[in-house]
């Protein structure tokens, strides 16, 4: 019976001596989704489906697929985010040898003279001689608190919050390059309008003047349709640089040179997606989108990160086992009266550190308070972005309504000037003025129709982009 006591009262002894944690703890919470008031624009939203990994397909251009795929593929900044994925699975790996047995084996052979007045004895003493070993250590850490197994829960978790936020540099590079390819479109139509703009003024400045040359017209009638041609040359320059500009951006987005978008047409973009949300927003939102994914996973690793911290502060026992052959020159290294072997069992008890395990402790605590609320602030930030980018949805079709209306109006208004000027009714400039406010109604739904697709790239970023993840 004592035979049994005596090893608990130990332990008991030495839990008893254990330092103290003191009352150190986390003080953060995690903020449920289901807590948060979504709002009148997510609610006003018509029902749909989550994003597919591929929306912008939706937009019906081949050449905005060939660039985002172009980007996933060779993107510096995608390579960067995805080599630290690799990075965190290796530091993961290291973590997991930490929780398994360990062995090593060393030989050596020295060749030495012994001192002939040491502590070495004859005949050995003043004589060169062959001091041969070779032997196999393993050892083994009980880890009787579990600390490896949650310093690899931590690097597992960190390598999938690495995943994770590569996942998130994905998204945000297919969101770059849709948007600064609807600019392109927008660039290009701005560009025809303004051309188109500048030929009908050309033609007015040019009845006016034959006016002023029958005396219809003054001077003054003359100098105000003039100085509309410079500021529309101004802005057809702007928009041919606009042009340059965004080819050159979308070049670096996919991870090529200037020259590369030189090669970029002109896009041919149509949406042909309706708006809406999906049921469950904020429940679901928290495991579809990357940012929050990682930042879910951050808190998981930080949380093993504590349950490490604390088991610094209990005992732990550590295995030791060799075995080997060792002998003074080698005639008899292989005899087996050269064999040696031993066990060494290792116990570590924290009782006095000033205070450095209880200060670990609390790091790791104030890690995992830091990481509840940063997944807190990104979870508020997220559910904001997508009511915004479906309230602007919202607003934008309805002004969309509202410009092919004025532009029908426009249009028709035009008809009838030219067939009032066919008919001799009126002058060619009446007809010319009918058609500049065309011009200006076309350039207004195209700014609203860009703005249409721009919000639509934002609020399907806003959802997490179909991105697949994994969530803990």
């Amino acid at each position: 019976m004592l035979r049994f006591r005596a090893p608990a009262a130990l332990l008991l002894l030495a839990l008893s001596g254990c330092a103290d944690m003191g009352s150190v703890k986390p003080q953060a919470q995690l903020t449920p989704a289901a807590q948060l008031a979504t709002g009148a624009a997510i609610a006003a939203a018509p029902p749909t489906a989550w994003p597919e990994e591929t929306w912008w397909q939706a937009l019906g251009d081949r050449q905005l697929d060939r660039l985002v795929a172009a980007a996933i593929q060779d993107n510096p900044s995608l390579k960067v985010a995805q080599a630290r994925v690799r990075q965190a699975e290796a530091l993961a790996g290291g973590a997991e040898a930490a929780t398994g047995p360990r062995v090593d084996a060393s030989a050596a052979a020295n060749r030495e003279r012994y001192s002939a007045h040491g502590t070495t004895p004859p005949p050995l003493a003043g004589h060169w001689a062959w001091r041969n070993a070779a032997s196999v250590t393993a050892s083994y850490d009980l880890d009787l608190w579990g600390r490896n197994r949650d310093l690899l829960a931590a690097a597992l978790d960190e390598a999938h919050m690495a995943a994770a936020e590569a996942q998130l540099a994905r998204l945000s590079l297919e969101t770059a390059v849709v948007r600064s390819y609807v600019q392109l479109w927008l660039a290009h139509a701005q560009h025809d309008a303004v051309a188109d703009s500048l030929a009908q003024r050309q033609r007015i400045l040019d009845i006016v003047r034959r006016r002023h040359a029958a005396g219809l017209a003054t001077e003054a009638d003359v100098a105000a349709i003039e100085t509309t041609l410079p500021a529309g040359r101004r802005e057809q320059e702007q928009l041919n640089q606009s042009l340059t500009l965004l080819r050159h951006q979308l070049a670096a987005l996919i991870g090529k040179g200037p020259g590369d978008g030189d090669a970029i047409v002109r896009p041919a973009l149509a949406l042909k997606a309706g708006y809406g949300l999906p049921g469950n927003l904020p429940a679901e939102l928290v495991a579809r989108r990357p940012d929050l994914v990682a930042q879910r996973w951050r808190v998981e690793a930080a949380s093993h990160g504590i349950a490490a911290a604390r088991a610094d502060f209990y005992p732990n026992i550590n295995l030791v086992a060799f075995a080997g052959l060792q002998s003074l020159g080698f005639s008899k290294f292989l005899n087996a009266a050269s064999q040696t072997r031993g066990i060494a069992p290792a116990l570590s008890l924290p009782i006095f550190d000033g205070g450095r395990l209880r200060s670990q402790l609390g790091n790791r605590s104030a890690q995992y308070d830091m990481a509840v609320e940063q997944y807190n602030a990104t979870l508020v930030q997220a559910l904001s972005e997508v009511a915004s980018a479906v309230a602007r949805m919202q607003s934008e079709r309805e002004q969309q309504k509202l410009a092919e209306q004025a532009m029908s109006t426009a249009s028709r208004s035009q008809d009838l000037a030219e067939r009032s000027y066919k008919a001799g009714m009126n002058d060619a400039l009446a007809m010319l003025n009918a058609r500049l406010v065309l011009l200006n109604e076309q350039q207004q739904l195209l700014q609203v129709q860009s703005r249409c697709m721009d919000t639509y790239a934002t609020l399907m970023a806003a959802l997490g982009g179909g991105i697949k993840l994994d969530f803990p």
